[in-house]
C-alpha cells in the first residue's frame, strides 16, 4: 500500500483554500488505495535549524534538537509520497519554511554532481520516490505560484527523487462564488490524487483544470484595487 504523507502549511488550517484543494487531492488518492496521514506545520513545535550540520558531519542522520521535527522524521522515513501544501506568503508561511529547513538529518552527506549541479540523496531509509506541491495563492495568474514550485521542485532534485508536479490554484477566493467550477475544480484534484497513485503521474489536462481561470484578470485587479481604496477610506 502505498503511504502518504501530507503537510498543509497554510497559518489558516482548517479555514483556509488550501486545505480545501489539498482534502480533495487526498481524498482521490486515499479512494486509490493509499494510506493518508495528513499534519498541520502550525500545530507543530518546530524550531529553526541551527545551521551546524551536526546531522551531517557528528551525528550523522540525527537532529539534536528534541521537538515535534523528531516525531515527523518517522513519518517521512516510512512515507512514498511527500505531499506539501502550501499557499503563497511570499514566497513561504513561517512554519513551513522552518520544516523545509529541518529535512537535512534525512539527507545522506555524500555529494554528487547530477544534471548540472551539486546534489544530493535522501538516505537509504528514507522511502520517500515522490514530492507533489499542491498551491493556491490570491491573485490572478498561476505563475504567481512559481516561486513556491521553484523551491519545492529544488527540493526533489537535491534528494534525489521525483518532482511529481504541482497542483495550483490562483485566485482560490473566487471559488466561493463560482459553485459549478469550484465542483469541476475539487472533482479534478481528486482524480489528480487518484491518477498519482494509480498511473505514477498527474495528466496535464487535469491540472489544467484545476488552475483554470475564474474572472479575467482587469476584474480580478480592479476588486484588490477597490478593497484597497475602501480600507484607506479612499474613493480613488
Amino acid at each position: 500500500m502505498t503511504k502518504v504523507l501530507a503537510i498543509n502549511g497554510s497559518a489558516r488550517m482548517e479555514k483556509g483554500y488550501t486545505k480545501r484543494l489539498l482534502n480533495a487531492f487526498l481524498e482521490g488518492m486515499k479512494e486509490a488505495g493509499a494510506a493518508i496521514e495528513l499534519v498541520y506545520a502550525k500545530r507543530l513545535k518546530i524550531r529553526p535549524c541551527l545551521g551546524d550540520f551536526q546531522c551531517w558531519f557528528e551525528k550523522v542522520g540525527e537532529c539534536i534538537q528534541a521537538d515535534d521535527m523528531q516525531d515527523l522524521y518517522v513519518k517521512l522515513r516510512e512515507s512514498d509520497i511527500f505531499v506539501l501544501a502550501i499557499p503563497v506568503y511570499l514566497p513561504l508561511p513561517g512554519e513551513i519554511q522552518n520544516l523545509l529547513n529541518r529535512l537535512m538529518p534525512i539527507v545522506e552527506p555524500v555529494l554528487e554532481f547530477r544534471d548540472g549541479r551539486t546534489r544530493a540523496r535522501f538516505h537509504d531509509d528514507v522511502r520517500i520516490s515522490k514530492i507533489v506541491l499542491v498551491s493556491v495563492g490570491g491573485w490572478w495568474e498561476k505563475e504567481n505560484m512559481d516561486s513556491v514550485v521553484r523551491i519545492v521542485e529544488g527540493i526533489a532534485k537535491d534528494v534525489g527523487v521525483e518532482f511529481s508536479g504541482p497542483v495550483i490554484r490562483p485566485h482560490a477566493f473566487v471559488m466561493d462564488r463560482e459553485k459549478d467550477k469550484s465542483e469541476e475544480i475539487l472533482d479534478a484534484a481528486r482524480r489528480a490524487g487518484a491518477q498519482l497513485v494509480r498511473e505514477g503521474r498527474m495528466s496535464a489536462e487535469t491540472l489544467d483544470i484545476i488552475s483554470q481561470p475564474l474572472v479575467s484578470e482587469e476584474d480580478l485587479r480592479d476588486e484588490y484595487n477597490k478593497m484597497y481604496r475602501k480600507a484607506k477610506g479612499t474613493t480613488h
